[in-house]
């Protein structure tokens, strides 16, 4: 018998619920109220969103956001802004005492992204780790900064079609892991620039050279138009496969739909959380 864990596909929403959501999914998992879950979302309006620690009034041109009617949201994970326009965002809700879940941040990260990677191997491309090259950087590994939050390692990368596939981060509360992280379909590169702040005009043309290499989305990558549907079901069955489990459809209860509207309300949307320094 496969363990079973919850799965929603939210469709679009709107920024602060999506953010409230997987917050409020990581709280109802680690009081034992729901199994873990792997949840599926899109962006409405299409959203920049930045990462825990980041500030907004130095990282990004807030005007440019607001004259493009764009989202804004902070995340309660770490990592950098990330514009989420095309694309299937996933989360991942799971506990740190999950059997097999390796403790540190970086062996978790190549443990839950093994369903990304078989995603993406079922929509027909061609996707690896980079895997470290010396026993040096490999013993790195087991020391990672901090048991926090973060970026995605630059270790266990996801390469797609030999380019890095960029985007996921995680955190972890009340001892429950959550990564969540996007899958570009496509990526509008001049909307992506607009919305940073930049030093000179050659960091922005040095930031659009190397965003080929940081970011890849599907659409470049194959002459077939991948669809959010064909996404949702490739990447499902990557889960599945990958941590051997079986997904079961989950609606949430008049009682956690509130909670989380109230997440949203006191947190998500507010100034103070999103602005602050």
């Amino acid at each position: 018998m496969k363990t079973k864990w919850y799965f929603i596909n939210s469709g679009p929403s709107r920024p602060s619920y999506n953010m409230a959501l997987d917050e409020a999914l990581l709280e109802f998992h680690s009081k034992g109220e729901i199994p873990p879950v792997i949840r599926f979302y899109e962006w409405n309006p299409a959203t920049l969103s930045i990462g825990y620690f980041q500030s907004a009034e130095k990282a990004i041109n807030l005007n440019a956001v607001k004259s493009q009617n764009l989202g804004f949201v902070r995340r309660p994970t770490g990592g950098r802004a990330v514009l989420h326009d095309s694309e299937l965002t996933y989360s991942i809700i799971v506990t740190e005492d999950y059997p097999n879940m390796p403790a540190t941040v970086t062996e978790a990260y190549r443990v839950l992204s093994e369903g990304l990677l078989l995603g993406f191997q079922n929509l027909g491309l061609n996707a690896y780790f980079s895997i470290p090259d010396s026993e040096e950087k490999l013993m790195d590994l087991k020391k990672p900064k901090s048991e926090v939050c973060f970026d995605a390692p630059s270790w266990y990368e996801l390469v797609v079609e030999g380019k890095k596939v960029a985007g996921s981060a995680q955190t972890r509360q009340k001892g429950v892991i959550l990564q969540h992280g996007a899958i570009l379909l496509d990526l509008d590169e001049d909307k992506l620039l607009s919305v940073f702040n930049f030093s000179s005009d050659e960091a922005k043309e040095k930031m659009r050279l190397q965003l080929p290499e940081k970011a890849v989305a599907i659409n470049r990558l194959t002459d077939r138009n991948i669809t959010i549907p064909q996404c949702i079901e490739a990447f499902k069955k990557g889960f599945e496969d990958s941590l051997d489990i079986e997904l079961i459809p989950y609606e949430l209860t008049d009682d956690q739909k509130i909670y989380v509207n109230h997440l949203e309300e006191s947190k998500y949307m507010s100034d103070e959380w999103n602005y602050r320094k």
